[in-house]
């Protein structure tokens, strides 16, 4: 398991009870684990959101449904499945922000819709039909409703939410649950037949659902005195809801069996031991350090006349408006400013193999692209000694990994960043898995353990790889020394300036910019945020970080460490013939090196990369979706082979690869 001293970019999770609302439901499904459950749940879990899940022997399984049944008495027949935030157009077609895994159903399909609205302090349901509805670039929909013929009558709408009747849910399977099936049943000790608690919640941590179940006052608690009484009123802990801990659900019964692991029940709960007004005086404070963050972030962006991001908060519902404030709080203002002012800069793209003509001879060793081979099948003797000495220095800890997650290739050759499909099964990136069993691309399983690893990827690869990892016992590194990072983003803006000559971050929708990752110099950005990760790796004895990403064509081998430390060179690259690309990165950084490196963060070199991106505006009062026929926006881009400007043409070495 990972301890405390995991990176990770998400914050742990935390939510009061009090917030729950009984009435809402979705469907859940058990995993079947592979292993040993994750249980350190230290990471921020979406609220509800689902993903499919492989099927096993058990029948309690899930679709992905998810819709909201509303509270009030007098909408207690009817579900909730979008609300509507925009007009589009002039025939009276309105834009909706769905709530549900059916938008196809919901949206699309001609039938009886009833509006919810808030009028003169009171709330009304109304009658409506919808005649017709499409998918639309930004997430959305767009839907027509009969009698509403103009954006004048569309206005109108805005604001309002579009329900269903509750009986018309989709039917669900034998062995589904919706949540509030599950919400209230008894937890029970299987083994024993001793009560545990309740059910008082159901989150999706990515690897498994979470059942949040509050323990019976009379359970005896570690360091603490047993307590007496009835009901539950104990603190709140994790149960994964995989058929292995909870094997057995009753729904007429309202109770479920579990056979939970040795200390399930005991961990994470030391964090709901504090008084409710200790509880809520910690949560103030995390508000106000958030509001201080927000404060600050908005400020900078007021700075660069980049106010428009902040129309949303008129907008949506309350998740909607927290989810643009976490947005402006990461945006990393500092670099997006400096990407700003190099897209008036003329740049040339750096010419890797021009290098090799300003780099000493000695510091240069060129070697066959087929590392098995030279054509008489014996490799060169210096590049032999170079490899040896490269697997020691691994062996003993003195390089740390640092694989770029962000072009893992799928079994059909496409991108995808997850480590497991749709469906749950691993088997859509065999790749991954075969690069971390191949010795001679990794450090032999015997060498693992000493070798500290970090993983840079997006949100959702790092968060199937943080499952994948514990699922196959981290392919024997140390599970002290993995870190998850997630890659370094920034926004698009336009690429044409706006009235006040400046270049306007673009909105994937009112609540979420249009963001891409800003390449391999994000790795540098990442650490300079990170500077107790770079002392922990100093104190592990790591002399060398190398950067690396999977490629499938060229064999990866240990003869860089090797060149780099006899040379002692402070930046070492690995190039190939055939190389116009990152996608073949393999660069070798000293940690001295690299200290220096992300101290002068603000010296990175980006490229404004013009690319055609849809994205919503705001006009007047409407969201408006906006589709280029022409190229319409800068993705940046900052390649960490500009780090050779930093380093003297002695301190550079090159192995270079090629057919001879």
């Amino acid at each position: 398991m990972k301890s405390t001293s995991v990176i990770c970019s998400s914050n742990s999770f935390s939510r009061s009870i009090d917030s729950f609302d009984a009435h809402q439901f979705t469907f859940f499904r058990r995993k079947k684990s592979n292993s040993s459950p994750n249980f350190a749940f230290t990471r921020k879990l979406p609220s509800l959101s689902l993903h499919r899940r492989p099927p096993s022997d058990f029948i309690c399984r899930s679709t992905d449904a998810l819709e909201l049944v509303q509270t009030s008495s007098s909408a207690s027949e009817f579900v909730e499945t979008g609300y509507i935030f925009g007009v589009h157009g002039f025939q009276g077609e309105v834009r909706v922000k769905a709530n549900t895994d059916f938008p196809e159903l919901r949206f699309s399909k001609p039938g009886t819709r009833w509006l919810k609205q808030q009028a003169s302090g009171s709330e009304t349901i109304q009658e409506i039909e919808l005649v017709d509805g499409r998918g639309h670039p930004g997430q959305s929909w767009l839907v027509k409703f009969n009698n509403i013929n103009s954006a004048e009558e569309a206005r109108k709408l805005v604001g309002s939410t579009i329900l269903v009747r509750d009986d018309d849910r989709p039917d669900i399977e034998e062995g589904e649950f919706y949540t509030h099936d599950l919400i209230g049943m008894k937890v029970i000790l299987k083994e024993s037949g001793e009560p545990i608690g309740t059910v008082v919640n159901i989150f999706n941590s990515g690897a498994s659902d979470l059942l949040h179940v509050k323990l019976s006052s009379s359970r005896k608690i570690p360091d603490q005195t047993e307590k007496t009484g009835e009901g539950d009123s104990g603190p709140l802990v994790w149960v994964p809801f995989v058929e292995e801990i909870v094997p057995t659900v009753d729904v007429e019964k309202r109770e479920m069996l579990i056979t939970p692991p040795k200390g399930l029940l005991e961990l994470n709960i030391r964090s709901d031991m504090r008084s409710k007004k200790e509880r809520r005086e910690l949560e103030w404070k995390e508000r106000k350090k958030f509001q201080r963050r927000l404060i600050a972030a908005k400020k900078k962006l007021c700075e660069m006349e980049q106010q428009h991001v902040f129309h949303g908060f008129r907008y949506g519902e309350k998740d909607q408006r927290s989810s643009l404030a976490n947005e402006i709080v990461t945006v990393n203002s500092k670099l997006l400013q400096q990407a700003l002012q190099n897209i008036g800069i003329l740049s040339t793209r750096l010419d890797l193999h021009k290098i090799l003509s300003t780099v000493p001879r000695s510091n240069r060793l060129k070697v066959p692209d087929n590392l098995s081979s030279n054509g008489t099948g014996v490799l060169p003797d210096p590049y032999c000694v170079l490899q040896r000495a490269g697997c020691e220095m691994i062996s003993n800890g003195k390089v740390a990994i640092v694989l770029v997650l962000e072009d893992i290739e799928g079994t059909e050759g496409t991108s995808n960043n997850n480590l497991v499909d749709s469906e749950g099964n691993e088997s859509a990136n065999p790749l991954f898995k075969a690069l971390l069993d191949d010795n001679s691309r990794f450090p032999k399983i015997e060498d693992r353990s000493a070798v500290p690893l970090l993983l840079v990827g997006s949100t959702g690869s790092i968060s199937s790889c943080q499952e994948f990892f514990s699922d196959h016992d981290y392919f024997a590194f140390d599970p002290q020394k993995v870190w998850f990072l997630e890659e370094e983003k920034l926004p698009l803006v336009s690429s044409s300036v706006a009235e006040d000559d400046k270049h306007k971050i673009l909105m994937k929708s009112p609540w979420e910019f249009l963001q891409k990752p800003i390449g391999s110099a994000g790795v540098i950005s990442l650490l300079s945020s990170q500077d107790s990760l770079l002392d922990e790796l100093g104190e592990l004895g790591v002399e060398y970080v190398q950067v690396r990403k999977i490629n499938q064509e060229h064999e990866s081998d240990h003869a860089l460490a090797g060149l780099v430390d006899s040379c002692k060179a402070n930046v070492g690259l690995r190039v190939f013939e055939d190389m116009t690309s990152e996608e073949n990165l393999d660069v070798m950084l000293s940690m001295s090196f690299l200290r220096k490196l992300v101290k002068q963060v603000n010296k990175l070199q980006f490229e404004g990369v013009e690319s055609s991106n849809s994205y919503v505006e705001k006009v007047e009062k409407d969201w408006v979706d906006v589709t280029p026929r022409a190229p319409n926006s800068y993705e940046f881009r900052s390649s960490i082979y500009w780090c050779v400007d930093a380093a003297t043409k002695n301190k550079i070495c090159v192995l270079y690869q090629s057919d001879y």
